[in-house]
């Protein structure tokens, strides 16, 4: 089986493991922050070791390329949140007023 066999490349920018909504950069993050495949996999119950050994294989033999995937996605990410933070919905914009107003000292009137 190749390494490619456990992945689904739905776009240059989504790369998932096969049968799961689970991306790579998923597994990864927790690879790179230091954790061991079992705790990743204690993390992400839903894979088995073998998906995340290929998944850590998998960028080791495409460190470049998946680096650059990463920063991509990191970046289109925090471009979403500016977008959503500059125009958020109508519900969250209704709950930041509840709070405000529940921050606010109240004033008894005697």
């Amino acid at each position: 089986m190749l390494l490619e066999d456990y992945f689904d490349f739905l776009s240059s920018d989504d790369i998932r493991l096969k049968g799961h909504r689970i991306g790579i950069d998923n597994v990864l993050d927790y690879y790179l922050e230091g954790y061991s495949p079992e705790e990743i996999a204690a993390s992400l119950p839903s894979l088995n070791l073998e998906q995340i050994h290929a998944t850590i294989t998998y960028y080791l033999h495409n460190r470049a390329e998946i680096d650059a995937y990463l920063s991509r996605l990191t970046k289109w990410r925090e471009q979403r949140y500016q977008e959503w933070a500059v125009n958020p919905s109508p519900v969250v914009e209704r709950l930041r007023a509840v709070k405000a107003q529940r921050t606010q000292p109240q004033v008894n009137a005697l």
